[in-house]
């Protein structure tokens, strides 16, 4: 059995006839995929015009997710953003370079909890900024619409909540 190839590019807008939506749902799989990597190239590019050269965008992302929180590496990989490997090295390394902050759990000698310092705090404005400039611009562009946003939010966590399901249940 040969595998589906989707779409290498379609143009914006193009439409995809409804009989093939194997084709559709692996373009937009692959769409996914392509645009979490952008995002990466966009934060990227931000943080070395910021000065913030010796940050990767994941270790940006890292940081912004964590926020205002304190946390663990066991709950970064719990909540499905980081892989066990990855999420450890990086933690190591923003701590080192003065990112985020580590010390043990009072409870749980164990368990180190992690927060942001202050210098990681200017990474999380940077980020925020990022974010509101590019969702005021899709906007104003009218390359977006609230409206879109809701229901493409409402599909992507509809098809993870599949997935999620698929794992949890042995569907």
């Amino acid at each position: 059995m040969t595998k589906p190839q989707a779409p290498s590019a379609n143009l914006v807008g193009e439409e995809l006839p409804e009989d093939r939506s194997k084709v559709l749902f692996l373009d937009c799989l692959l769409l996914v995929e392509r645009l979490h990597r952008r995002m990466l190239d966009v934060i990227k590019e931000t943080l070395d015009r910021e000065g913030l050269s010796e940050l990767n965008a994941v270790q940006a992302l890292l940081i912004y997710n964590i926020g205002d929180s304190e946390t663990t590496a066991g709950e970064l990989k719990t909540r499905g953003y980081y892989l066990g490997s990855n999420v450890s090295y990086n933690l190591k390394k923003l701590v080192e370079l003065g990112y985020l902050s580590h010390e043990r759990a009072e409870h749980d000698r164990r368990a180190v909890r992690i927060s942001v310092t202050d210098q990681g705090k200017q990474v999380c404005r940077v980020i925020d900024t990022l974010y509101e400039q590019d969702l005021e611009e899709l906007l104003s562009d009218q390359l977006i619409s609230v409206e879109d946003l809701r229901g493409l939010r409402r599909n992507l966590r509809n098809i993870e909540r599949y997935w999620s399901d698929k794992l949890r249940f042995s569907l």
